[in-house]
């Protein structure tokens, strides 16, 4: 009865609502929804289905379509920002998991973590322009800010794979540690941050160097809190790169990191199992998808201080915010 009203509600948000800028959208992987929070009050405005286990989100760099992995559909669905209308489909390949826009908005980048490989899709033509092997369940993926490079982490290879943007090729490979999830380019491209969930650290790549390099690796570590909990996860960095946020999963924590410097400042406590982060426009606040407590916390940027927990829907994942 719930779902159902909300979802009533959601259709009357989407219908007098005049833009998308600054809406949060949280992938809901349980609940086969995506839940729209307004940025600007923190509150859910809607809540529209988004197919099977939906987890990675993103949006145009307009704002006109947001993309969602829907995994066990094998493929990606897209959808009106404003009006929550699903309005077309992407191929995939089987699995899809997160992906990756170009900075044009077009072509996408996608993990399949089933099959080995990132396919890449031409968002306006919706056809396959390649499919590139890589390790084995590919999942994270980046592009350099000059979008010359792709970059796909491996979980069980335990690589970051260098893709060449214009000729799909394997270019050079990074070991990193045990499982890594996600990788973020710092806006300058200088650096390349690979979280490793298992091995409980984040590799630090010099993009600099020739070839590229790990220059350090992030340890982590919380009074009270099992190392093993310690899961690097979802990365968000500042756009002057002076602060990085890691997500730790089942730690309940996000590490907040010095850019200059790469030591962890602090850590602050967010709800159960956080995965995922995204900025707000303004780069103020920073949202954490927390897939066991059901909630996102909103975590206040420059005084680093989380100021709310919001309720979303049944094992939040990803999560998307629409541009200015």
């Amino acid at each position: 009865m719930f779902r159902a009203a909300l979802l009533a509600a959601g259709s009357v948000a989407a219908a007098t609502l005049p833009a998308a800028a600054g809406n949060v959208f949280v992938t809901n992987e349980k609940g086969n929804t995506v839940s729209v929070l307004d940025s600007a009050t923190w509150e859910v405005i809607a809540e529209f289905p988004a197919g099977n286990r939906p987890r990675g989100i993103t949006i145009a760099p307009d704002g006109s379509e947001l993309y969602v992995c829907a995994s066990d559909d094998d493929l990606v669905r897209v959808f009106d920002p404003r009006t929550f209308e699903e309005t077309h489909t992407l191929p995939s390949g089987p699995d899809p998991e997160l992906f990756v826009l170009h900075p044009s908005g077009n072509p996408l980048y996608i993990a399949n973590e089933d099959d080995n490989l990132v396919t890449v899709v031409d968002t306006e033509t919706h056809a396959v322009l390649a499919e590139v092997p890589v390790g084995v369940e590919p999942e994270g993926m980046a592009i350099s800010p000059d979008a010359r490079v792709v970059i796909n982490t491996s979980e069980t290879t335990n690589m970051a794979h260098f893709i060449d943007a214009e000729t799909y090729e394997i270019v050079h490979n990074v070991l990193v540690d045990q499982r890594p999830r996600f990788a973020a380019f710092t806006e300058d491209g200088t650096k390349l941050y690979v979280s490793a969930e298992i091995g409980g650290t984040v590799s630090v790549i010099d993009m600099t160097a020739e070839p590229p390099a790990i220059v350090r690796k992030i340890d982590f570590e919380v009074p009270g809190v099992l190392p093993e909990w310690l899961q690097p996860v979802g990365i968000a960095i500042t756009s002057d790169a002076a602060r990085v946020f890691v997500a730790l999963g089942p730690a309940n924590r996000v590490a907040v990191i010095d850019g200059a410097t790469d030591e962890v400042l602090d850590y602050l406590l967010v709800g159960q199992r956080v995965w995922q982060m995204a900025f707000t426009p303004d780069q103020s606040h920073l949202i954490t998808t927390n897939g066991n407590s059901n909630d996102v916390s909103i975590i206040d940027v420059a005084a680093l201080e989380v100021i709310r927990s919001v309720q979303v829907g049944q094992q939040p994942w990803g999560v998307a915010v629409a541009p200015d």
